[in-house]
């Protein structure tokens, strides 16, 4: 990392133009990040990238499909409304927990609509539900290596995809049925649009990035907003334009998120209660009092804990499972160690004092480089999620379970890869 720094220590970021540039550096310089990043995202590519990235896509498919039906139906909770959506489109389109449309789950249903639409095709099966589960765990191990290889480069990329790959919580996760591994791959498609954005200061990537949170939000609610604050940052510090265009094309995300969330919210706020299940979670049969009650305060502070459905996402058959109040049989003792507990710890933990020490050393040794360096906004971006979220899971006093921290997995595995090449391409000095 301390490659970046110029040794005249002027701090000077001037980078050539890339050969597949047209026109003047200057016209280049514009259009372009103007620090020696921008080689990994607009540069050739060494011939073995190609080759070592199928291989690693190839692996994790083995991984994360081998032996897949000895989880079962995974957790059975979900399993029965993902059935239920294969045999009535009324129980698809809300999430109804039987055919009958009599409940829904106690999340929204955008996790249960491919699975559903799997069983629809194939057949309900153990497999049918599945597998869509592990290659939406191959698809966000592919997605993260190419936001860590854009700006990092290949090495870093494939670094970024085998960590988070090989993480206990992400090698569970993508072979059950809970809603996270869809959650996972939406922010780091969000994630990887975000960068796409920042590069050139594209709002429509970062647009595509505000809907995919939204997406995120259909989920999970609330769990999908915890990275906007870092892909805000990472923007609104490195995009390469003014600070009107910068704070517009954000407006502009946000409307992404607003247009997905909103829309969906209205379909079922503005349907008949007698037309459509009743709302799990609520007590008045409220889509949004789900969202800011028991899927939303009711977490961070432990009320409500013991509404309709509370616990039900790891309860039947569903890891770190069992109905309870409080965190004791879940995630341990709220506080400052909860992510290094006997709970958390094993699951995700593992690289997490490397990320936090690499995200510190990259903040330190890129902080001469123009407002406009990728690899700063990469930092700010990866490490922002993980502040975040894991700052929210290790404070919660309301339902958490250890599975949850496969949404910090990828921003783990981002920071790793980075710093890892990054040090080692400064290790002279």
């Amino acid at each position: 990392m301390t490659s970046t720094i110029s040794p005249a220590g002027t701090g000077s970021t001037a980078t050539p133009r890339p050969a597949n540039a047209g026109g003047p550096a200057s016209a280049a310089g514009a259009s372009q990040p103007a620090t020696r990043w921008a080689r990994f995202a607009f540069g050739s590519q060494p011939r073995w990238v190609r080759p070592s990235a199928a291989a690693l896509l190839v692996a994790t498919a083995v991984l994360y499909l081998w032996n897949l039906a000895a989880t079962g139906y995974g957790n059975s909770f979900y399993a029965a409304a993902i059935q239920a959506g294969t045999k009535d489109w009324t129980a698809f389109l809300f999430g109804s927990l039987d055919a009958g449309n009599a409940i829904t789950v106690d999340k929204p249903p955008a996790a249960l609509w491919i699975p559903a639409l799997a069983g629809r095709i194939f057949g309900f099966s153990s497999l049918s539900m599945l597998v869509p589960e592990a290659l939406m765990g191959v698809a966000a191990v592919g997605v993260l290596c190419l936001a860590v290889k854009r700006v990092s480069g290949p090495a870093a990329g494939l670094l970024a995809g085998a960590a988070l790959a090989l993480t206990p919580v992400a090698a569970l996760m993508f072979k059950f049925n809970n809603p996270d591994a869809m959650l996972t791959l939406c922010l780091v498609l969000a994630a990887y649009f975000t960068i796409r954005a920042t590069e050139r200061a594209g709002w429509k990537w970062l647009v595509a990035a505000g809907a995919v949170i939204g997406l995120a939000f259909l989920t999970k609610m609330l769990q999908g907003f915890l990275v906007v604050p870092a892909l805000g940052l990472a923007y609104l510090w490195a995009a390469p334009t003014s600070i009107g265009r910068r704070l517009a094309h954000l407006m502009g995300a946000l409307g992404g998120i607003i247009v997905v969330v909103s829309s969906y919210i209205a379909l079922f706020q503005l349907t008949p209660a007698s037309a459509r299940p009743y709302m799990t979670g609520s007590t008045t049969n409220s889509f949004l009092e789900l969202t800011f009650g028991y899927n939303g305060l009711a977490r961070i502070t432990g009320s409500g804990e013991g509404m309709p459905g509370g616990g039900a996402g790891g309860a039947a058959g569903g890891p770190g499972g069992g109905f309870g109040g409080g965190n004791s049989g879940f995630g341990g003792a709220a506080g400052l160690l909860r992510m290094f507990g006997t709970s958390f710890g094993g699951e995700v933990s593992w690289l997490l004092p490397a990320a936090l020490v690499l995200l510190a050393a990259g903040l330190w040794f890129t902080r001469r480089e123009a407002r406009t360096s990728m690899g700063r906004a990469s930092l700010i971006l990866w490490g922002g999620w993980l502040l975040v979220t894991a700052g929210v899971f290790s404070f919660m006093s309301g339902i958490v379970h250890p599975y949850y921290s496969v949404a910090l997995a990828p921003a783990i595995a981002a920071l790793v890869g980075t710093g890892a090449v990054e040090l080692w391409r400064g290790r002279a000095s």
